[in-house]
């Protein structure tokens, strides 16, 4: 109960100090494990997490909020395949869970079985109609697969719940783009920029936008805001930039003549915590199109508090880039699999 109230207060530092006293006492506890583990997931100490929740699971292999957690882990490094067979696990107990059908959606979507993931993810939906963070996954699945009406719907249902975050507005303005709705997306763009101050990709998505419409003064005042919050970047941490980012960049630079003290790294690998996808965007000047609008975002998985505001710290391609972590030498119960490609309806008839 005390820990519950530091909570309550905000208090996270002493709220892990009294469930730490607390698991000393009841070392089995695997509610207690659980919890502490989630408070090490939020504070981003994947390691004492990963510890946590797996002890948590060693005593109650079933236990719901620790498997999802671990599986959120599993996720946010590219695991897919081994998310999925933590989520099997829990699937047949707690059928009519949103939280644990957003990540199979997603897991899906990282494996590129678009139509499997818009399955789960409208199933969770339907249990969760309020939910921002599923609106959110599907609103970027059908921008991946270039349906942007179906996109601008579920983004523009995702800003009505969560109004303060700013790649909704971005993601809005790309499907407006496709749509053929510039002023719009300028607009919705114009919001992004004064909402989110620290992701580059903003601004340099709405340099593409107004260089392909021929304004070259709006698009080089961008492309600078985006070179500022670059190199903040890089004085803070070492942040792993998508490739994919870096070259639209370098060409966006090379067209306004401008960035060559912008020194980029370019990773060699995408990076396995961002879920990306790369959307035409369309000019009605007669200037050539630079290139691509890019859509960058990021695939939101539930893990600890489900149903609270998931506190979105900065970074460079996504909202809340997640550490990779290491997978939990973990292994699913016998007999409790399905196979990867099965939709919600299917996952129904074994039952």
């Amino acid at each position: 109960m005390l820990g519950k109230i530091h909570l309550l207060e905000g208090e996270m530092e002493k709220a892990i100090e009294v469930y730490k006293k607390a698991v000393e006492f009841s070392p089995e506890n695997a509610d207690l494990l659980t919890t502490l583990g989630l408070l090490y997931l939020q504070l981003g100490d994947y390691q004492k997490a990963f510890e946590h929740l797996g002890n948590a699971l060693t005593y109650d292999p079933g236990n719901y909020k620790a498997t999802l957690a671990a599986g959120s882990m599993m996720q946010a490094h590219g695991d897919f395949d081994v998310a999925l067979s933590k989520y099997r696990v829990i699937a047949s107990t707690v059928p009519e869970s949103p939280p644990l059908w957003n990540n199979i959606g997603m897991c899906f979507f990282g494996k590129k079985k678009y139509i499997a993931a818009i399955s789960c993810l409208k199933r969770a939906n339907y249990l969760a109609p309020f939910d921002w963070k599923i609106l959110y996954n599907l609103g970027l699945v059908h921008l991946t697969m270039q349906q942007y009406a179906s996109a601008f719907h579920f983004l523009s249902a995702a800003i009505n719940f969560q109004p303060k975050m700013g790649e909704l507005y971005m993601l809005l303005a790309v499907a407006l783009t496709n749509l053929g709705d510039i002023e719009n997306a300028k607009r919705s763009y114009e919001q992004a920029v004064a909402l989110d101050k620290c992701n580059p990709l903003v601004n340099l998505n709405y340099a593409v936008l107004l260089y392909n419409q021929g304004d070259k003064k709006g698009a080089l005042c961008q492309y600078q805001e985006m070179e500022k919050k670059v190199n903040a970047l890089k004085e803070s941490s070492t942040p792993d930039f998508d490739p994919e980012m870096v070259e639209v960049a370098q060409k966006m630079g090379a067209a306004l003549q401008v960035g060559e003290s912008l020194v980029w790294t370019k990773s060699s690998k995408e990076s396995k915590s961002k879920q990306k996808a790369a959307l035409s965007g369309k000019s009605s000047s007669t200037q050539q199109p630079l290139g691509s609008n890019q859509a960058l975002g990021q695939a939101m998985s539930s893990a600890a508090a489900y149903g609270k505001t998931m506190q979105l710290p900065s970074g460079a391609g996504a909202p809340a880039p997640l550490a990779k972590s290491p997978s939990l030498p973990l292994e699913p119960e016998a007999g409790s699999e399905i196979s990867p490609e099965e939709t919600p309806e299917q996952l129904r008839k074994r039952k």
